[in-house]
């Protein structure tokens, strides 16, 4: 029986469920919210596990790579947020699902936002480390943007006066949670550098959920402390907590506290600093001195201070064979410099224009008569040619033989010698050239020669 339909292997049909899997467009990255089960960290450090609900199983995978950067140990029992992308294992024809991201469930929605937000800042530049502005060494006065009555503002007051007492402090009070927190700390921003006032700004709060620091998460507030003129350090939360604030500030501190001191000196350690410089200026200045003393001491127990004439007369009497060596090797120079000029001079009269014209004059004198001689003598000796040549032509000229009584017989047009009784006919008319003429003749009888 004919089969009008194509049969797939196993394989092949694997194959094009597993391709059309990974080219849907949803299915290719998608986030999914489930309960681990089944969860097993293998010792190549992949995960295996299972995503439920109430519902539902699907089997999970998520490789080493990617789980290295978790933010917390998955468990079982746990319950998640998971992001990845749906294929088919083809040894066992299963679809599975490739986890990529994962968080603990609870976040939800903000999370997301956050991520998408972090991934838009950072694609426009704004995390780039060559925007980031240098934090001044010693600022003139520091600025701080948070709650006034949190234990924040207070770490940061008491760090900042402990460490450099002198420096102002400016606080300009924010909401930092809640639905006007985000507008309050712009407004605060932007007022700071419209005042212009302060070196500095610590722009931050204590510790909390995600839900509590959402304000250091949103758009405008990242985008206000990128378009700030005066540095901004960002202080918000613990050590473990990052937000979008932390990412775009000039400089991120683990804590309120560390802010306070990333942003001044420690006086203390400066007067540190400087009594030990100090200490050091002194001690090279007091070997400079010994050393000085020394070198003067040496100076002093010199012959040259202990008996200065015994000095002087040593001088003035190698003054003098200098002096005799300069008179010696000037009379030397000027008898070389004499010597030079006078075969200057007579190179120069050698080569004077007079005396070169007078040389170029007779040699053209003698070349003149050379020339002569030799006209003279081609001119003979080409006469003589020329003599031998006439004999000779004068001795083979056809009028020669003409004058003989010997004459040149032409056909009726002068064209062509006949030289045969061949070359004419009866009734020809012919001509015949003699040494003193012409004569016009026509053929009447032909004998030839036997």
């Amino acid at each position: 029986m004919k089969q009008d339909k194509k049969i797939y292997s196993i394989k092949e049909i694997t194959r094009y469920i597993k391709m059309k899997l990974e080219s849907d467009i949803v299915l290719g990255d998608v986030w999914l919210r489930g309960e681990i089960s089944n969860f097993t960290h293998h010792s190549s450090g992949h995960m295996y596990f299972t995503l439920k609900d109430e519902g539902s199983r699907l089997k999970c995978i998520m490789f080493a790579s990617h789980n290295q950067r978790l933010p917390f140990k998955p468990k079982e029992g746990a319950k998640v947020l998971a992001r990845g992308n749906f294929s088919v294992y083809e040894r066992d024809g299963n679809y599975q699902f490739y986890v990529t991201q994962m968080q603990p469930d609870g976040i939800g929605s903000l999370y997301l936002a956050y991520e998408q937000l972090k991934q838009k800042l950072d694609q426009e530049g704004l995390f780039s480390p060559t925007r980031k502005r240098a934090i001044p060494r010693f600022p003139k006065a520091v600025g701080i943007i948070t709650s006034p009555t949190g234990a924040a503002v207070r770490d940061i007051i008491i760090t900042l006066q402990r460490r450099y007492p002198s420096v102002p402090v400016l606080l300009f009070p924010v909401l930092v949670q809640g639905s006007g927190a985000a507008p309050a700390i712009v407004k605060a921003i932007e007022t700071m550098n419209r005042l212009a006032e302060v070196d500095v700004l610590i722009v931050g709060r204590g510790g909390g959920s995600l839900e509590e620091l959402w304000a250091f998460n949103e758009e405008s507030v990242a985008r206000s402390i990128a378009a700030s003129e005066i540095p901004i350090i960002s202080a918000v939360g613990h050590e473990t907590d990052f937000t979008i604030a932390d990412f775009v500030a000039d400089l991120r501190a683990a804590t309120p506290t560390a802010a306070a001191e990333l942003a001044v000196q420690n006086v203390q350690e400066l007067r540190s600093q400087l009594a030990s410089q100090q200490a050091r200026l002194i001690q090279s200045l007091r070997g400079a001195v010994r050393s000085r003393k020394e070198k003067l001491g040496r100076l002093q127990r010199s012959p040259v201070f202990i008996n200065p004439r015994r000095y002087l007369l040593q001088q003035a009497e190698r003054l003098d064979r200098l002096q005799e060596r300069l008179a010696s090797r000037t009379h030397r120079q000027a008898e070389r410099s004499r010597d030079r000029l006078l075969r200057l001079q007579t190179a120069l009269a050698a080569a004077s224009p007079q005396e070169r014209a007078f040389r170029e004059g007779r040699r053209v004198e003698q070349a003149e008569r050379r020339l002569q001689l030799a006209m003279t003598g081609t001119l003979k000796a080409r006469k003589q040619e020329l003599g031998a040549v006439l004999k000779q032509l004068d001795a083979l000229s056809p009028l020669k033989v003409m004058a003989r009584g010997y004459g040149l017989v032409y056909d009726e047009q002068e064209q062509r010698l006949i030289k045969s009784i061949e070359d004419v006919q009866l009734g020809d008319m012919v001509k015949v050239k003699l040494a003193d003429g012409q004569l016009d003749c026509q053929v009447w009888s032909m004998k030839g020669e036997e």
